[in-house]
């Protein structure tokens, strides 16, 4: 199974209720995090790296917020996933801290990078809008796609 970071998550909502809104219409990070019940610093601080990229934009002051720049379908998983923890998947042997210990005699290293290559590259071609749709038939299309692939 596939394990999504918490500030991942709360991008993902952040996106899908801002597309949902009126074009144009701002959002701040107050307001979902009283929708959704997430920690504010921690939507501020997701909120500003999408800005930071041109995911949103920003309109400063006490009637200020976000709107959002682009659409849900010119947005991958990936993409969100790498602005928002700051880094490109690594293989699936190797945590941020070091390697497994089995890795010097593991004998499906092999087949284990073979599938972590095949799920970075459906997420890398996974938009938001395939994921975040509210359509029952988006999961059917979600799995075509990757049947294509």
């Amino acid at each position: 199974m596939l394990k999504i970071n918490k500030k991942v998550e709360y991008a993902l909502m952040a996106l899908k209720f801002m597309a949902e809104k009126p074009e144009g219409e701002l959002t701040s990070a107050r307001e979902i995090c009283d929708k959704f019940g997430v920690p504010f610093d921690t939507m501020a601080k997701v909120m500003q790296a999408l800005n930071n990229r041109d995911i949103l934009s920003s309109v400063k002051g006490i009637k200020g917020g976000y709107t959002l720049e682009k659409s849900l379908g010119q947005l991958t998983f990936n993409e969100i996933e790498i602005i928002i923890e700051g880094r490109e998947n690594t293989s699936i042997c190797q945590s941020s801290k070091k390697a497994c210990d089995l890795i010097s005699v593991c004998n499906i290293k092999g087949p284990v990078e073979k599938l972590n290559d095949h799920i970075t590259k459906f997420l890398s071609e996974l938009t938001l809008d395939e994921l975040l749709s509210n359509d029952s038939s988006a999961s059917s299309v979600i799995m075509e796609n990757s049947n294509e692939r």
